[in-house]
């Protein structure tokens, strides 16, 4: 199947020849008749499967065809709603490619950022907005933002966004447009939370699973190292020096460990920045801008501040810190390996985190392959001290000297 094979009009297909596509992806060919068709949907397709393009085409085909007939200047039509600033941004450089041959109007509002530059766009009138929930409902307060003639609205990436607290900000946003209106809910993962508010404020709606949630790239090789903590540093460096090469996002699990980790390898004289949400906003994009240019190698970040950004060209993840979610696992490693290309994602797992790998495993229904050949292996009778310690069996005053010394060794 073509993209012409789907009824986008001559512009887009323009648009998205010199964007280098040639062929839908599954996401693409399966979501977009469904929004021509003006139906709600639920669409659930993990990182790198082309979401974006998969809402953006055919809100621009459906606006398209109104622009002559907007005669009283422009009114937001489509409002995207994003959790990140980065997403919000990535989202709306995808929709100024699409619409190049239109003369639709987008702009991209957020926090972090100054006020006054966004209010003058908004207020010269946009087709589609894209923006985060704070700065939205702020500009709404202030009568800048006017939602009366909101005829689609995105919730994209709406497992994130409701983690993130924004449940709320979500649904007064959705009150605030028409009730007349087409809502298209895009999410890496189904939760009981995303259940509930779809329930709530969609239509009968479409629904799409583009890839069960559990899957991972046949072409990425998953490797998996136990480690004690204290030596996770030190392993990264000897695999950063002996087998890391290109491309790399680092994921740890706070913005403490990012910041920790980032000063340490500057220090052995790696070219490094990360991401994490106490980052200025011009700081956070001066980085992104750096490490998709190639200027640096190495991004350190955490889940939510990575979550739906689009890297090209990735070499390889490392989860520095094992998620607690197994389904983050797979959104990690699902950002290397894309469009048929190969990548590795390295896994470093200390003894606290053992149950981590047991269901991440079970989530995506293979075991990983544990890597033994480097120098600071985690010692098997220390996992067995430290799971014992934790399962509380013994009582106070009835250790013996060796578990005292046992524990005192390996703490």
């Amino acid at each position: 199947m073509s993209f012409k094979d789907l009824g986008l009009n001559k512009s887009l297909l323009r648009a998205v020849a010199e964007a280098g596509y040639d062929n839908p992806t599954p996401a693409q060919e399966r979501t977009i008749p469904e929004v021509l068709e003006k139906r709600d949907v639920i669409v659930s397709a993990k990182t790198g499967t082309g979401k974006t393009a998969a809402f953006a085409l055919p809100i621009l085909q459906l606006l398209f065809g109104k622009q002559d007939a907007a005669k009283k200047g422009k009114q937001i039509k489509a409002l995207i709603i994003s959790p990140t600033r980065e997403l919000a941004i990535q989202i709306g450089e995808n929709f100024k490619t699409y619409s190049t041959y239109t003369n639709l109007r987008t702009t991209v509002i957020f926090g972090g950022a100054s006020i006054d530059p966004q209010k003058d766009v908004l207020r010269k009138g946009v087709d589609i907005l894209i923006a985060t929930p704070g700065r939205l409902l702020d500009l709404q307060k202030q009568n800048i933002v006017n939602l009366d003639f909101v005829e689609i609205l995105v919730l994209d990436e709406a497992d994130l966004m409701l983690d993130m607290g924004f449940i709320d900000d979500v649904k007064k946003i959705e009150r605030l447009c028409t009730r007349e209106k087409q809502i298209l809910l895009f999410s890496a993962t189904i939760p009981y939370k995303v259940e509930q508010l779809a329930s709530s404020i969609l239509r009968a709606p479409q629904r799409i699973e583009v890839s069960p949630n559990a899957s991972t790239s046949t072409h990425v090789d998953q490797l998996l190292y136990y480690v004690p903590k204290r030596n996770k540093i030190e392993l990264c460096l000897h695999l950063l020096r002996n087998t890391i090469k290109g491309s790399i996002i680092i994921f740890r699990r706070t913005k403490f460990g990012v910041d920790k980790l980032e000063k340490t390898l500057a220090k052995n004289n790696y070219e490094v920045l990360s991401l994490h949400g106490d980052k200025s906003q011009s700081a956070r994009q001066i980085a992104l801008n750096r490490f998709k240019k190639g200027e640096v190698n190495i991004l350190i970040a955490t889940d939510v501040a990575a979550r739906g950004i689009d890297i090209d060209d990735l070499d390889a993840v490392v989860n520095f810190d094992l998620p607690n979610i197994p389904e983050t696992y797979v959104h990690r490693i699902g950002r290397t390996a894309r469009a048929g290309q190969s990548g590795t994602a390295y896994s470093f797992c200390s003894a606290d985190e053992k149950s981590y790998v047991k269901k991440i495993e079970d989530l995506i229904q293979k075991k990983i392959e544990i890597i033994t050949d480097h120098p600071y292996p985690l010692d098997p009778k220390a996992k067995k001290e430290i799971h014992k310690s934790k399962g509380s069996k013994y009582k106070k005053g009835r250790k013996s000297k060796a578990s005292k010394k046992k524990k005192k060794r390996w703490y």
